[in-house]
């Protein structure tokens, strides 16, 4: 008999934490202190928990439909998830079962025969089960229980080689398209997730300013894990969580451009926000901004930070070099953390752009108006910044490594930005965020003379090379180009992209000792 799996751990947040994803609701609320609308409970499990605890009590469907005065039919509908009763409905059969309505709403299935059944339901449900010609199986009573099993996984098995055709960085950008959307939606504020950061920072007496090492380990031992530093961590792996023994992974040495507080506090939000295995790009990608998200609000907390900001804005002296150095964090963290902040306390609206100094963007975020590049998927990661941004002009300044100002006029209107270069291991990037014009005058650098004008996307403006450039060598350019080979492979396959399940479970065999 195989082990049962270890069960997550309860949170030290309280029992009554459910972390709500602002990106995508999915954290399930169990508790019976407010009934939920029963259009918000899966429908198929609420059916298979009536039916099983008719069953329990040796109740027929006919015998339970005249307690409750509805016909057989209806409550045939409502067991086989295909039909919403009314919550007057619900508390007469709760009642006729002498359970209450709590117990009949709860998220998980009623018996690991019925979670079988629910999840060969979901598959045939899949418009790619009839794709792949496998005739449906009527599920009831008799179908043997090792017969479920193995029709089971072997959808598993078929999705799982269907998600490996797709999992390519391409994949990878589209997903991000529909979260960007998302998190320009919210301001890129979330509430939620101040609040849970909050209560961490609380339980440990941290106010603001710089959050030493030892704090991180006293969140560590709040959250019940304790911090191990090891020689053979998977290459591909800033930090591996082991969820049984309860403890974090880290490397006894890290790269020089990796703050660690915050490798650790990434590994402790997947916890605190009780992240689940994710099952696509966009559960991943959404993840790990959250997983971001926790652990700045809890280097930087909401309170004091905003603190200092307003601070700051009233004396209209704004400087992120300022906050990087008040909370002593790298400076693309401190413009990510004032990118969560701005529009909902300073209500101002930013872009924030990281470019490479071959031009091309690697993240970018926008609610001030400001168009970026995209693809014809809607993808900024992977354009080519304009030449005219400061994010390009940067690189061409005599220190690169100190603020760049400058005054950016578009054709949707005119920005202000704040540039700087960081050096990390896989190069130099320029971290840039900007204003438009009327809020320049918060911002330290205002009184800039530098300014240049941007029309893209018109290819005229920095793209085009000139007319007699073209003519001289258009017939006689031929470079060997350095491929972005992270554009084009495949990603491995596997619950977390890029990392081996292998080499991750090997792992922590050897250290479960």
């Amino acid at each position: 008999m195989s082990e049962a799996k270890p069960s997550r751990p309860a949170s030290p947040l309280g029992k009554e934490h459910h972390y709500a994803s602002p990106l995508m609701s999915w954290a399930d609320s169990n508790t019976d202190a407010e009934i939920p609308d029963p259009t918000s409970v899966d429908l198929a499990t609420l059916g298979a928990r009536i039916r099983h605890m008719r069953q329990s009590r040796n109740m027929t469907l006919a015998t339970l439909a005249e307690e409750v005065n509805r016909a057989p039919s209806l409550l045939s509908q409502i067991e086989n998830g295909k039909r919403e009763p009314k919550v007057s409905l619900l508390s007469a059969i709760a009642q006729t079962l002498d359970v209450s309505i709590g117990d009949l709403m709860k998220s998980e299935p009623p018996s690991e025969r019925a979670a079988m059944e629910l999840a060969l339901k979901s598959a045939q449900n899949d418009p790619r089960f009839a794709s792949w010609n496998i005739p449906e199986v009527y599920i009831g009573p008799r179908l043997p229980t090792d017969a479920l099993k193995a029709l089971i996984a072997a959808y598993k098995q078929l999705d799982s080689s269907a998600q490996l055709r797709v999992q390519s960085p391409e994949a990878a950008r589209v997903a991000n398209v529909g979260l960007r959307a998302q998190m320009r939606e919210l301001n890129n504020y979330f509430p939620e997730i101040e609040a849970i950061a909050k209560r961490v920072t609380n339980a440990v007496g941290h106010k603001g300013g710089p959050l030493l090492e030892s704090g991180v380990t006293d969140i560590a031992n709040y959250l019940g894990f304790q911090i191990h530093r090891v020689e053979d961590l998977p290459h591909a792996a800033r930090s591996v969580a082991d969820l049984r023994n309860r403890r974090i992974y880290l490397p006894v040495t890290s790269r020089g451009d990796k703050d660690l507080r915050m490798v650790i506090l990434r590994s402790l939000a997947d916890h605190a926000l009780q992240h689940r295995i994710p099952t696509s790009f966009s559960d991943f990608l959404r993840q790990r901004v959250e997983s971001n998200y926790f652990a700045s609000a809890v280097l930087m907390p909401e309170e004091a930070t905003v603190a200092w900001l307003k601070n700051a804005y009233r004396q209209r002296d704004l400087a992120l070099s300022d906050l990087r150095d008040y909370a002593s964090v790298r400076y693309e963290a401190a413009v990510h953390r004032f990118t969560n902040l701005c529009s909902e306390h300073l209500d101002m609206t930013v872009h924030f752009m990281r470019v490479g100094r071959d031009g091309i963007i690697y993240k970018a975020y926008a609610n001030d108006g400001l168009v970026l590049p995209t693809d014809a998927s809607g993808a900024i990661e992977g354009q080519l910044a304009c030449r005219e941004m400061s994010v390009r002009r940067v690189f061409e300044v005599g220190d690169p490594f100190a603020p760049h100002y400058q005054y950016t006029d578009t054709p949707v209107g005119t920005f202000f930005s704040i540039c700087q270069v960081e050096r990390t291991s896989a190069g130099d990037f320029a971290i840039g965020f900007g204003v438009p014009f009327e809020q320049s005058r918060y911002f330290r650098g205002r009184d800039t003379a530098e300014r240049r004008t941007s029309m893209c996307p018109d290819p005229t403006c920095c793209r085009q090379p000139p007319a007699e450039l073209s003519e001289k060598w258009a017939n006689y350019a031929w470079p060997s180009v350095r491929a972005h080979s992270h554009l084009l492979a495949a990603v491995p396959p596997g619950a977390f992209p890029g990392l081996d399940d292998r080499d991750v479970y090997e792992f922590l065999e050897r250290h479960s000792v």
